[in-house]
């Protein structure tokens, strides 16, 4: 794990091609482009399979690194409209028992476990949330809806000025029973955070993908490096986000110190086209 990380501290990251994922574009200076997602689903239906007879089993099995979590912010143009790191916000994470005790209404949850993406929630009261999970928005307990995971209040990650929480679990409970086509949000962080902050973005189509990209990932990497990736709407991006959540830390730098690698013999290679 270790030599992973001493890897990657070791690489230019000036190398990484702006337009071309596959390392095949010339230019060297700004970052790379995203990947549209505009046919892919990230959600719960890549978790894993729970039924109600192995809930309890399972529910005692669910790990989580703390380690291993991927720090990150996303800028829209020069705004910070989102960061998650150990140094600007609280990421501690509890027991859902635990969660339950530090609750209000109108709070965003989320739950985390290794290898799995993490999963958002409203807390409407009543030791109860409304989360999107399976493809439909469902009104559960807290407990039931965590599955096991650690949770932790995530009203600080992004910047936008909230709702109130009245409007907040307005906003959830009206969409309770929604499900397949009449959803407008693509996983269960875009449905939590619409619900927190009314904005448009967190839709599925609600920004037009045409022209420069405006979004901008930073990941956060060892010896105060970090790498961004460029994005044309805030969805994808989130796609984005959420894909290096579930890899975790170790694998995301690996990946990127493939491709810096692949990059590299590509360059030197006299006989590459």
């Amino acid at each position: 794990m270790g030599n992973q990380v001493d890897k990657l501290s070791h690489l230019s990251y000036a190398e990484v091609p702006t337009t071309d994922p596959n390392g095949l574009d010339t230019e060297e200076d700004g970052p790379r482009i995203g990947v549209s997602y505009i046919f892919s689903n990230d959600d719960d239906e890549l978790e894993d399979n729970v039924d109600g007879a192995d809930m309890d089993q399972n529910q005692e099995e669910k790990h989580y690194d703390k380690r291993n979590e991927v720090e990150c912010a996303i800028y829209n143009r020069d705004e910070c409209i989102y960061e998650k790191s150990i140094i600007a916000i609280d990421m501690e994470t509890y027991s859902p028992e635990s969660l339950l005790n530090k609750c209000k209404a109108g709070d965003l949850l989320e739950f985390v476990a290794t290898s799995q993406y993490p999963h958002w929630a409203v807390y409407v009261g009543d030791f109860q949330v409304v989360h999107l999970h399976r493809a439909e928005v469902k009104n559960s307990f807290l407990t039931d809806a965590s599955q096991g995971r650690r949770g932790r209040i995530v009203n600080d990650f992004y910047k936008f000025k909230p709702l109130s929480p009245e409007m907040v679990v307005q906003n959830a409970m009206e969409q309770v029973g929604a499900k397949d086509r009449e959803l407008s949000w693509r996983n269960s962080e875009c449905f939590a955070a619409w619900c927190k902050f009314g904005k448009r973005e967190f839709k599925m189509g609600g920004e037009i993908r045409i022209g420069k990209q405006p979004y901008r990932l930073k990941m956060i990497l060892p010896e105060k490096q970090s790498h961004v990736l460029e994005f044309q709407s805030l969805e994808d991006l989130i796609m984005e986000k959420r894909r290096n959540d579930q890899i975790g830390k170790v694998a995301m730098i690996q990946e990127l110190a493939n491709h810096l690698s692949n990059v590299g013999s590509i360059r030197n290679d006299p006989d590459a086209h």
